[in-house]
């Protein structure tokens, strides 16, 4: 994948030498030609252009980093005092982006060839002058660190790709999970007791009623998770508030909603909507009320009047554990207080 020239890096070197290149002319420090000037101003402008067009275009780098160069060469000639030299930086900075380090570095050498040997052309004697010797010396200073950021810019790049890449890799590990704990329980159910139906059909129809109708309430809960998941996939690209009205349960917010990312929107949803659901199936709570908090962490309390649960008992399937492992996903925590006949409270902290 190409990586194109940071704008802002970029942008940034051109507006310094084209307010050097202003002072200059008003202080006198280089011939006051205003059509050499014009030029200057108008070759720094063609650089900004460039930079724009190529942000928007992913294709011919090498096209636009030798265009690039080309005005480099321009404005240095028609800069006088010579401050526009810096330019030259960029030249192994935009190529380590584009082309990788070997391509940076190759250039970066070259360039300081370039000034070396004009240099030696050009002024005699340079390696004796204190200011040549200076110039030379700022300038390798200046490659060093132009390659030091690209290095930087890539290995971030680089990192924030693996992370997507791990974030997708959990997502389907989770999409997964939930298929195989809750769809495929509701399925392994509806297979049972269909062939408890054909057993009984004959010999005892009032168990094969039963198991009919036990079969039927199995494919509802299958009908419902499948909208749970949809809806968990819905819900990363909405606010969370959002997402969390269409849970159809008494809703309190407190504080404004920061902008969260997609993945905490998802978990916050998800443990919503998955504490709200065992209230309903297993805790067969009357009431269900849903309390978001954001403050320096964003806190989310599902609270129900249920049954409750013994916390200290093992639970099979998906339940607590795959909550603590979402959870642990985006850095948060989970709680849950709950006792026979007390109902129970979920709470989840993302920080």
């Amino acid at each position: 994948m190409v990586t194109r020239i940071v704008p802002w890096v970029s942008g940034a070197v051109y507006g310094i030498v084209l307010l050097a290149g202003l002072y200059s002319a008003l202080a006198g420090l280089g011939s006051a030609n205003a059509a050499r000037l014009a030029g200057f101003v108008a070759g720094i402008g063609a650089l900004f252009v460039l930079d724009a067009v190529e942000w928007r275009v992913a294709r011919l780098p090498v096209v636009f980093l030798g265009v690039r160069v080309v005005l480099f060469f321009a404005v240095a000639a028609l800069d006088e005092p010579g401050l526009s030299r810096v330019l030259f930086v960029l030249v192994p900075f935009a190529a380590y982006l584009t082309f990788g380090c070997a391509a940076g570095l190759v250039l970066g050498g070259l360039c300081l060839a370039v000034l070396v040997g004009g240099f030696a052309v050009w002024v005699p004697g340079w390696y004796a002058d204190t200011e040549s010797v200076s110039d030379v010396l700022m300038f390798t200073t200046g490659l060093v660190l132009a390659l030091a950021v690209a290095d930087v810019a890539v290995r971030e790049r680089r990192a924030a790709s693996r992370v997507a890449e791990l974030s997708a890799a959990a997502e389907r590990n989770r999409l997964a999970r939930d298929i195989h704990d809750s769809l495929g329980h509701h399925l392994t159910a509806v297979s049972i007791q269909l062939e408890k139906v054909a057993a009984f059909a004959d010999r005892d129809p009032g168990v094969a009623g039963r198991a009919l109708a036990d079969a039927r309430r199995s494919v509802g809960h299958a009908l419902e998770d499948v909208r749970t998941s949809v809806g968990t996939l819905r819900a990363g690209t909405q606010s969370l508030v959002g997402a969390l009205t269409e849970l159809g349960v008494a809703l309190d917010v407190h504080g404004e909603e920061p902008d969260i990312d997609p993945a905490t929107v998802t978990t916050l949803y998800r443990a919503a909507q998955e504490a709200v659901t065992n209230a309903r199936r297993h805790g067969e709570a009357r009431h269900v009320r849903v309390s978001v908090t954001f403050g320096a962490a964003t806190r989310l309390v599902v609270t129900d009047d249920g049954r409750g649960f013994d916390t200290g008992e093992p639970r099979s399937g998906y339940g607590l554990l795959s909550l603590r492992e979402r959870a642990a996903l985006v850095g948060g925590t989970v709680t849950v207080d709950s006792a026979p006949g007390t109902g129970t409270r979920v709470t989840v902290t993302v920080p």
